[in-house]
């Protein structure tokens, strides 16, 4: 029996070879569905911030007076209160609505860079800056 006859017949060690090829790939999408779903997370805390953020400010009388109440608000957030964000790098602008005099706009930029999602191996990730808004209006209806 010749060499490359017991090579094609022989089935052992077909599980390592098939594993070492697969696992790479498996290993990358994993990874990447693990960093999607943290930065998403990260994404919707931001989100959820913003309005709150714009509830706190809503008993601002003017421009100024809103940014200081947006500002103090996100200065009074305690540390962990939402996962994944660290407070002191969102940044937060309130600014009224220039289309809608009786709106005004808080938005917020957070520097996501610190999240562990930039460390693993992954496919494509997005910007690591989030920008979210939220826009409320004044004196109600």
């Amino acid at each position: 029996m010749s060499i490359m006859s017991r090579f094609t017949r022989d089935a052992s060690g077909v599980a390592a070879i098939e594993f070492a090829i697969i696992a790479p790939f498996f290993l990358a999408v994993m990874f990447t569905m693990v960093a999607w779903g943290l930065y998403l997370g990260a994404t919707h805390s931001v989100q959820q911030i913003a309005a709150d953020t714009a509830r706190a400010a809503i008993a601002g009388l003017s421009a100024s007076e809103r940014n200081a109440l947006a500002s103090a608000y996100i200065g009074a957030m305690k540390p962990g209160e939402f996962a994944l964000i660290n407070q002191k790098k969102l940044n937060v602008l309130v600014e009224d609505d220039k289309v809608r005099p009786n709106q005004f706009t808080v938005k917020l930029t957070y520097d996501a860079s610190d999240l562990p999602i930039w460390n693993l191996m992954t496919f494509a990730l997005p910007d690591s800056i989030i920008a979210r808004s939220a826009t409320i209006r004044i004196g109600g209806a």
